[in-house]
């Protein structure tokens, strides 16, 4: 592993190229942070995708891909006038102090989960802070890390399950609710019936420490690779799924199970 001087060096060395890019390639010259957005998420996927599959070599890449946009979005600012790279250090170095009073102060914390609660509570307590328990959530964020993130956040003062048991009465409540919405035919009802039992089975997975995102994705990848196989299997045989029958299918799929436990 490199030594803090050798990262110092090679953080210097991404700034010169970063300066020298922006004053020599053309494309990088015209770029601006709305046009870089989109790239942005991109690289923030490609990173999540990595982690999931626990590649070390890949995710080393798409970090350094996402830490290139970092460093272009803090020239473009110092450019303008704005700021540079080393006050978003130096802002962040400031606000991780301020946090971590535990750690930096007099402040003595039983464990995690309290941790958590005055972070939640420092933040609101800054200047340019949250300025409610909820409003730092991001309008734009994905609905299913949201979900999470917003029930996160509201337990960190109090208002969650007393015993995460009881969570399973709202699930099984929500699921009745979609059942009779789904009776009265009412398309606008059935939608929202679903979602507040979206939103309970997320609370779930999060009081039972599953991150339902990661979780999902885990299942979304088991069923490609499943239908994968049978998508294989059929063509081998010459056929197309489309051609089987329901029960065909279905055993094609039992198969495909059995081959991936």
């Amino acid at each position: 592993m490199n030594t803090k001087e050798e990262k110092l060096v090679a953080f210097g060395r991404l700034l010169d190229i970063m300066d020298e890019l922006r004053e020599k390639c053309p494309w990088d010259r015209e770029q601006t942070m709305l046009s870089l957005r989109n790239a942005t998420i991109e690289e923030c996927f490609e990173l999540m995708d990595a982690i999931v599959g626990g590649e070390p070599l890949y995710i080393k890449k798409e970090l350094g891909d996402l830490l290139l946009h970092v460093v272009f979005y803090a020239k473009i600012a110092q450019e303008e006038g704005c700021f540079d790279i080393g006050d978003v250090a130096t802002a962040l170095c400031e606000k991780l102090v301020y946090r971590h009073p535990h750690v930096y102060g007099e402040t003595a914390v039983a464990d995690a989960g309290e941790v958590v609660q005055n972070w939640e509570a420092l933040k609101q307590r800054e200047k340019d802070g949250n300025k409610t328990i909820l409003s730092g959530v991001p309008k734009g964020m994905p609905a299913l890390p949201k979900a999470c993130r917003i029930q996160q956040k509201v337990s960190t003062v109090g208002f969650d399950w007393p015993e995460r048991e009881g969570v399973w009465n709202k699930v099984r409540e929500e699921i009745r609710e979609v059942q009779t919405e789904i009776g009265a035919k009412n398309p606008d009802r059935i939608e929202a019936e679903f979602g507040d039992l979206l939103f309970s089975v997320v609370n779930a997975a999060r009081l039972y420490g599953v991150n339902p995102d990661l979780a999902l994705e885990r299942t979304n990848r088991k069923f490609i690779r499943r239908f994968g196989y049978m998508e294989e299997e059929t063509i081998a045989q010459g056929k197309a799924l489309q051609d089987l029958t329901a029960e065909q299918l279905e055993a094609l799929w039992q198969e495909a199970k059995k081959r991936d436990e």
